[in-house]
Parts: structure tokens; C-alpha cells; sequence
């Protein structure tokens, strides 16, 4: 099996990675987005997903996404055709798709929101913790991504504080380590100007 960071020789499966999330979701009976077939080709044309094959099979995919600015990336729409569950390859991808977020955006937080009881173990494992919803992006086109889930007017009910999905949260490890550098500098007496960052 082979996991790689997409590019335009993967577009050939684009109509049934699209097909397979809208069907997951209605067995699920909850959401994934819907994604239409130009949103997921640029995806992977532009090298921001993660897509694993065998012998010229789809198995699965994950891409990424950028919001405020870059302060935030989100791992999404991670899908795995079902003869293919239950081997692991979840894991693997979501693994690629975290290191393909933190190459291209090393500062910026990376988040999830998903109803998924495996996804929320791999999460956990890569460093993610539960958060509640104000401590993700408030970019108005992320939130407008919700409006194609079947539970979108469950979260408006609830003014965009929670649904039925759980929210995850990567911090990078080099924040502390930055901030503690800066006090430190301020504390000298030293007046260098910050090199500006993403990540808060």
C-alpha cells in the first residue's frame, strides 16, 4: 500500500472519494461536509491531501485546510473505502496528513471536528485534546463549510458553541518555548523587535 501527498495523477478518484463521504455520512446518519468535485480536485492537484492506494485502488484520503490567516489548519474529510476498514490504514493516514500540516504550516494550531470515536483516538494519540468550540477558528467560511452536515441547524440552535461533533486541538510544542524566549528577552531590557508570528 502506498500513502502519499497528492498530486494530479490522484484526481483519477476523485468522483468515488466524493461519492464515498457523502455515503458514509448517510449511514452515520450525521456529518461529514459535503465537498463538491472541484473543491476536492484542487485539493489534491495543489499537493494539500493525503491519499492511499493499492495495485490502482482508492483506499483512503485526508486533506487540509488553511483558516485565519494560517493561524489554524484542519485535518478533514478523512474517508476509507470499506474494504479497506479495520486494517489500520486510518491511522496511517491521518499520521501523513498531521506531518503534511505541520511541514507547510509548522506554526499554525491544527483541529478537528468529528463525531468518529476512532478518529478521536488517533487524535488523541498525535497530541490533540478536547477543546470547546471558541477555542477554534472563528473564520465565517469554515463555519459556512458546516451548512451542507445534516446536524447544521443543531449547531446554529446552539450559536455555534457545540453540536454533535467533538472539537480537537493541536497546540505546537514550540509555543511555550517561544513565548518564554520573548519574556525572557523582555526581562533583559532587550527592545529587539519580534519576529511576527502565526501561531498565538
Amino acid at each position: 500500500m502506498e500513502i502519499e501527498i497528492s498530486s494530479c495523477e490522484h484526481l483519477v478518484y476523485v468522483s468515488e472519494i466524493q461519492q464515498e463521504m457523502y455515503d458514509s455520512a448517510q449511514r452515520r446518519g450525521t456529518g461529514i461536509a459535503k465537498r463538491s468535485i472541484e473543491y476536492l480536485s484542487k485539493k489534491i492537484s495543489d499537493g494539500n491531501a493525503v491519499v492511499a492506494t493499492e495495485n490502482g485502488e482508492w483506499v483512503g484520503f485526508c486533506y487540509i485546510e488553511t483558516w485565519s490567516h494560517g493561524q489554524f489548519v484542519a485535518n478533514s474529510g478523512l474517508i476509507v473505502s470499506p474494504k479497506f476498514r479495520n486494517t489500520g490504514v486510518a491511522t496511517q493516514i491521518k499520521q501523513k496528513v498531521f506531518q503534511l500540516s505541520r511541514t507547510k504550516y509548522p506554526d499554525a494550531k491544527i483541529f478537528g471536528l468529528t463525531t468518529g470515536l476512532a478518529v478521536m483516538k488517533i487524535n488523541s494519540e498525535l497530541g490533540y485534546k478536547p477543546v470547546i468550540y471558541s477555542e477554534l477558528t472563528q473564520d465565517e467560511d469554515f463555519w459556512n463549510g458546516c451548512k451542507s452536515c445534516v446536524n447544521y441547524e443543531i449547531l446554529m440552535s446552539k450559536e455555534r458553541k457545540n453540536c454533535l461533533c467533538t472539537a480537537m486541538l493541536y497546540v505546537p510544542k514550540n509555543d511555550k518555548k517561544n513565548i518564554t524566549a520573548e519574556e525572557n528577552q523582555q526581562d533583559k531590557g532587550y527592545n529587539n523587535e519580534k519576529e511576527s508570528r502565526f501561531s498565538v
